[in-house]
């Protein structure tokens, strides 16, 4: 492939550039040498990434390695690939902190769940590897063994939780066969609601899976038991569990940013709605996310609208720093038109390779942008990306995804309604959920020339979700072909306003209290009620704390709202007390109230001074009550005494 190094250059500026021919062969001497010196090293070589690892000696950490063939040099277009280059390099120098890690633990005790011989084959293959039960819903026809290996018992797995190392099934219809058994199995009664744990479960039951998304639950194995050759993967894969085992704790968790819950009113639950595995359940006035079952989609952290929920593989302003590089050195190298495209490592990378490999590759402005799940890219990612200076961005998908990407929808319908609002024409967001090349190829190539902004944005910027996408939503405002100030938006977008009915609202300010980012706010001096859409992050705590039921959401973006003070949705005289002069309430609601109750109420008769207590703040009103002897229970109306069953029965037999 060709490698222009003029316009690569622009992708490492303040870097020493060297190219060779056969750096891991011929001149492998260069490599040694400068992997001595010091200094973090590049290798825009990935195929040879472990040999020169080996070759680093003490210093593989400082070495790290970028792709340019695949994705850039192999291509029916490789001679303009110059700036792709420039870009994937900058992007690769720009590192990404370390994660945290969960380990779990197996003891390789595994449950085999099937209805046939196939799942006593199974167990026979994992015996001397593995603590085997095999749970056969059926014993019918299967034919006691000479000797006990292994358990073999009947049952049927009601339902299943749990995680790698610790899963728990509820399980009906148990029962063990009796050691007496012959030519069949005799079984002793059955029981149900039995409770079994283990480590891992292999299931070929052939029904449906014992858990949502279960492609993503580590330790739990499913195959068709008519598919010998799946059978025997999901045996081989099983072998191997035992142990422990690391995985990056995908996602970082803050519970005081979390506004699922306030006095047991439920406001934003996005990310309940979004995960595919039940990682997330409610957990008093948050959430909880259970690192254990998390499988790293990301769409929770992706809609969090606080930043609660955050992605750490890599974290967002990382991202967005790696995408800015990226689209800056293209640029500076020569490239225009540039469409991004997010993919992932397991279902992306082998469709990219694929196509470069036997197809005509990536067009020249594809700059694939790898990321841990597609799913998690936010709406500051793409943003961010447009204000950069991309013309398009497309995310690479399965043809059967496997999970659920209702999240990556939302996000990109989002982003539609805003790009749409700002002028920027044309189809500017898609998936290709393809598992063909060529099919990747040639969507890639059929997007066409979009124009970008004409002077793209250069900020750079660290923090938070919610920060990144008020400062992208700022850049790429002020650079849009038609930057209005409202843009309305999709339901549970993260930013907006409230609508109150001013008429209906009392002022009692209970959505101030519930409000979790201080967008509705009050002033102690007045009764007053405030609001800050800039802080407003469309929860709906508010919403469903008014016990008038007069609030409601608003999802909009409105870019002057940054700099906007605080704007005063209702205000009312306040109600001075007619004592001591001190503020104590609304005035329009003392009095509502001193009017329902005068004269309408045995405790406060017409024209008596026990009206005038309504009026006083409640320090006023305790030392009057103690001045005048006020007794509460003075002047009850006597009640009926209440009608027993004796008395129904005698006036239904005329005596009463």
């Amino acid at each position: 492939m060709r490698l222009d190094v003029a316009a690569i250059r622009h992708g490492c500026p303040n870097c020493e550039l060297k190219s060779f021919r056969h750096l891991c062969g011929a001149e492998l001497d260069h490599f040694r040498n400068i992997a001595a010196a010091e200094g973090m090293l590049t290798v825009a070589c990935t195929q040879q990434a472990a040999q020169f690892s080996d070759e680093a000696g003490e210093r593989p950490d400082a070495i790290s390695f970028v792709n340019i063939r695949e994705t850039a040099g192999w291509s029916r277009e490789g001679a303009r690939t110059g700036p792709k280059m420039a870009g994937l390099l900058a992007s690769a120098s720009i590192p990404a902190p370390d994660y945290p890690l969960v380990t779990l633990s197996s003891e390789g005790v595994i449950l085999i769940y099937g209805r046939d011989e196939a799942a006593i084959e199974a167990g026979r293959l994992l015996a001397d590897h593995l603590d085997v039960t095999v749970m056969l819903k059926q014993l019918d026809d299967a034919v006691p063994p000479a000797a006990t290996v292994f358990p073999i018992v009947k049952g049927t797995i009601r339902s299943a939780k749990g995680h790698f190392g610790a899963f728990e099934l509820a399980i009906d219809d148990y029962a063990r066969p009796r050691p007496s058994s012959r030519d069949r199995f005799v079984l002793d009664p059955p029981r149900s609601g039995v409770t079994s744990r283990c480590d891992i479960v292999l299931d070929l039951s052939g029904d449906l899976p014992l858990f949502a998304a279960h492609d993503l639950r580590d330790g739990y194995l499913r195959a068709d038991p008519k598919d010998p050759a799946a059978v025997l993967r999901a045996v081989l894969t099983a072998r191997d569990l035992v142990g422990s085992f690391d995985k990056p704790r995908y996602v970082d968790f803050a519970p005081a940013l979390c506004a699922h819950s306030r006095s047991k009113r439920t406001g934003c639950h996005r990310c309940l709605d979004l995960c595919p595995t039940g990682a997330i359940t409610p957990d008093g006035d948050h959430v909880a996310i259970d690192p254990n079952i998390c499988a790293g989609c990301g769409q929770c952290a992706a809609a969090c609208p606080t930043g609660a929920a955050s992605y750490a593989l890599p974290p967002p302003d990382t991202q967005l720093q790696q995408i800015r590089a990226m689209l800056l050195a293209y640029r500076e190298a020569g490239g225009a038109d540039a469409v991004l495209l997010f993919h992932d490592g397991s279902h992306g990378t082998p469709l990219i390779e694929a196509l470069a490999r036997h197809g005509d590759g990536l067009p020249a402005n594809a700059l694939p942008f790898a990321v841990n799940e597609v799913t998690q890219v936010g709406l500051e990612a793409i943003v961010g990306a447009f204000a950069y200076g991309v013309s398009a961005v497309r995310f690479l998908l399965r043809a059967k995804p496997r999970h659920d990407v209702t999240g990556l929808a939302q996000t990109i319908a989002m982003a539609e309604a805003i790009l749409g609002g700002l002028g920027f024409a044309g189809r500017r967001l898609a998936t290709i959920e393809t598992d063909d090349p060529d099919a990747l190829g040639e969507h890639l190539t059929d997007i066409g020339t979009l124009a970008a902004v004409a002077t793209p944005a250069t900020f750079k910027t660290v923090g938070k979700r919610r920060d990144l996408l008020r400062f992208a939503l700022g850049e790429l405002h002020r650079l849009a072909p038609q930057p209005i100030d409202v843009i309305a938006l999709p339901q549970g977008a993260p930013v907006g306003a409230i609508t109150v009915d001013t008429d209906g609202c009392t002022l009692c300010l209970s959505c101030v209290s519930a409000c979790p980012t201080g967008a509705l706010r009050d002033d102690p001096e007045r009764p007053v009620l405030k609001f800050i859409e800039d802080a407003c992050v469309q929860c709906g705590l508010c919403q469903s704390t008014c016990p008038e039921k007069v609030i409601s959401l608003k999802p909009q973006i409105d870019f002057r709202a940054a700099r906007a003070p605080a704007a005063i949705i209702k205000e009312e005289e306040p109600a001075l007390c007619v004592r001591c002069g001190t503020p104590f309430g609304v005035k329009s609601t003392i009095d509502r109230i001193a009017a329902k109750l005068e004269g309408r109420h045995w405790m406060y008769p017409a024209g008596d001074k026990r009206v005038e207590a309504l009026r006083m703040c409640a320090d006023c009103r305790v030392i009057v009550m103690s001045e005048q002897q006020f007794d509460p229970f003075k002047g009850v109306p006597e009640r009926t005494p209440p009608r027993t069953t004796d008395d129904y029965l005698r006036q239904r037999n005329g005596k009463d």
